[in-house]
């Protein structure tokens, strides 16, 4: 009995794996074959069933073979899909592009416009990351809403390119806020006026203010005394500008802290150097190096703002 259950399941195991081998050595067949038109059939019954694979295998070679007749133009427009299909946004993209610029007047162009800017954005990483794909995706997106500014997915595009240019923003904030955890206090007023300058309507913009304050104060008590006054009074005048934007603001006694112990700042480097005047060893003393660091670069180009 053991014997006879052994043997009818060593059967099943050969008969499987002589199936799997014929499926296999069927596909294999196809693709090696020169019958065009069976191939084209296939590809397509691949795509319908999902098997996005064995779909691209096949439109791969074909795409090249029917270059110039009727049959290219669904196929360049089925091999962009399939290569959408299965996540590789970077071929994608390329197909998709690459259809609207061979076949402009196609219906379908506006379409693959369309794609091949979304592409990009799926291609967009998390904000920490390099941007290029999401600067890409913008100015592609925008490319689609000149080129159709009639289109019904004019809306989708402007959405989209809304959220990229969210993701910028939480990077030029995420970037600046950096800069002041790690002390580099100059960077981060500089960076912290950059993302104002890029997002004015930026959720941040209140937070990123009074940071600036902090910073532009840190950095002051930082200087060398001859240059505390110049600086110190530049946290002054950012702490003005803050309280009279956002009276209610919930930075605000912090704030005010700021600038009572900037102004006291001035009081004593004023002093110190009065007092400096007459002590030519207190003078040397004074006399170190004041460390200026290079300026961030802007999200959005290079930066133009001085520090005092």
């Amino acid at each position: 009995m053991f014997k006879q259950q052994r043997s009818l399941l060593t059967g099943l195991i050969i008969c499987s794996i002589l199936a799997l081998g014929s499926c296999k050595s069927k596909f294999e067949k196809l693709k090696a074959s020169n019958d065009n038109a069976k191939k084209y059939q296939e590809a397509m019954k691949y795509y319908n069933k999902k098997e996005y694979t064995k779909a691209l295998d096949l439109f791969d070679g074909l795409t090249q073979r029917y270059r110039g007749q009727t049959e290219a133009e669904d196929l360049f427009y089925y091999n962009a899909y399939t290569n959408y299909k299965l996540k590789d946004y970077t071929s994608a993209r390329y197909h998709f592009k690459n259809f609207a610029d061979t076949y402009p007047n196609s219906a379908r162009a506006e379409e693959c416009r369309f794609m091949a800017a979304y592409c990009y954005y799926l291609d967009s990483p998390i904000f920490s990351l390099d941007q290029e794909n999401t600067l890409k995706a913008i100015e592609t997106l925008q490319l689609f809403i000149n080129l159709y500014p009639k289109s019904e997915r004019v809306a989708e595009a402007s959405k989209l390119i809304q959220n990229l240019r969210d993701k910028l923003e939480e990077k030029a904030y995420a970037n600046a806020k950096l800069y002041l955890t790690i002390g580099d206090f100059q960077s981060a007023v500089i960076a912290f006026g950059n993302a104002l300058r890029d997002y004015p309507d930026t959720k941040y913009a209140e937070e990123m203010e009074f940071l600036t304050i902090r910073a532009q104060y840190k950095y002051a008590k930082a200087s060398t005394d001859y240059r505390q006054e110049e600086r110190f009074g530049q946290a002054m005048s950012f702490y003005d500008q803050f309280a009279e934007k956002y009276p209610q603001s919930k930075y605000l006694h912090e704030a005010l802290v700021i600038k009572q112990d900037s102004e006291y700042g001035i009081k004593r480097a004023k002093a110190l150097i009065a007092e400096a005047a007459i002590d030519p060893k207190l003078a040397k003393k004074l006399a170190k190096k004041d460390t200026v660091k290079t300026q961030p670069p802007s999200e959005k180009g290079n930066g133009n703002t001085k520090m005092p």
